[in-house]
């Protein structure tokens, strides 16, 4: 007789319980664990227990390089994580220079915290030399004159809405950009079906990078995020995803 699964809502119960649980068991709401302990996702699912959200988009979310390494199709051509010096000097001999320079993103950063922008590679690998730069970091080709779209998808719910600064390349609200909602084209909304069906996004806040020319692409992708600029609120909000979390469940042990 198949025993019913064990099911555990919180990260304290979780540490309490680590090593009795088994396959089928189910893990409920993101584990929290230090940038060195995502190990604990890869033990817990290769136990065979079941996350909600998903072990691979609890971990992607967390690195903007493993980011990078799953959704390169979808990002600004070019886009590449690096994680050593040999590294960044086959990129600087591969991607060669522009004329509007680059954008470096350090892996575990948000808010725009972590994304600088430098006149050249050879600035990037001066500043790696001489110990400023940390790996592993992302590296693009700076885009001027694009904008940014916040992208909040909780199930059936979608919101989207613009981000422009006019004073800093950083348009994020974090740094004073300002917002507006918007509609999202059938491709933009096709990049981010994509994007979460590959990363096993049950919800997301996705940024979409719109270039003058038109184009979209990815620039990244959290379970979480702020929602300063949306329109919902952030009860409205917890419900949407309690609720996702209830029906994932039901599902899993119907």
């Amino acid at each position: 007789m198949t025993k019913d699964p064990v099911i555990v809502y919180d990260n304290s119960t979780l540490r309490e319980t680590y090593h009795e649980l088994q396959s089928g068991d189910l893990v409920v709401g993101r584990v929290s664990c230090q940038p060195a302990e995502e190990y604990i996702l890869f033990d817990l699912a290769d136990r065979g227990v079941h996350m909600v959200p998903s072990a691979l988009s609890q971990l992607v979310c967390r690195s903007k390089v493993f980011q990078t390494t799953l959704f390169s199709a979808w990002m600004l051509p070019g886009t590449v994580a690096v994680h050593d010096v040999h590294q960044l000097q086959k990129v600087m001999q591969t991607m060669g220079e522009n004329e509007s320079g680059f954008i470096t993103k350090l892996d575990r950063k948000n808010a725009g915290m972590g994304v600088f922008r430098w006149p050249s590679l050879e600035d990037i690998f001066n500043q790696v030399s001489l110990g400023v730069l940390p790996f592993p970091f992302v590296i693009q080709k700076f885009v001027p004159e694009c904008s940014d779209i916040r992208v909040v998808v909780l199930g059936d719910f979608v919101e989207s809405y613009w981000r422009k600064n006019d004073t800093s390349f950083r348009n994020n609200l974090h740094f004073g950009g300002t917002s507006k909602s918007c509609e999202l084209t059938a491709k933009q909304r096709s990049i981010c079906q994509d994007v979460m069906a590959r990363g096993k996004f049950p919800y997301a806040h996705l940024d979409l990078m719109v270039t003058k020319e038109g184009e979209t692409f990815l620039t990244e992708i959290n379970l979480r995020g702020g929602i300063k600029g949306a329109q919902i609120g952030s009860a409205d909000y917890r419900k949407k995803i309690e609720a996702i979390h209830a029906n994932m469940v039901a599902e899993y042990t119907a």
